[in-house]
């Protein structure tokens, strides 16, 4: 059973990494060919979004923050 949950772990693990590399790649893409080029991928709007919606709701926003912030931090790298 031990293994199973290990086995689930490395495949959200790779799924995460997947998501913010591709988060990056967007976020590059956007800058380098402006607003218009990639109208379906909005990371940079929903990034902002994200950051504004922390900043509304004060201290539980902020406790948000830092709770995800955390989790990537030490997340291992293999």
């Amino acid at each position: 059973m031990p293994q199973l949950f290990n086995v689930i772990k490395d495949l959200i693990r790779q799924v995460t990494e997947v998501g913010l590399l591709l988060v990056a790649l967007f976020i590059v893409i956007r800058i380098l060919f402006g607003h218009d080029w990639l109208a379906a991928a909005n990371v940079v709007e929903n990034l902002t979004t994200l950051i504004k919606s922390f900043g509304d709701n004060g201290i539980a926003g902020l406790i948000a923050l830092v709770i995800v912030l955390w989790l990537f931090a030490n997340r291992k790298i293999d």
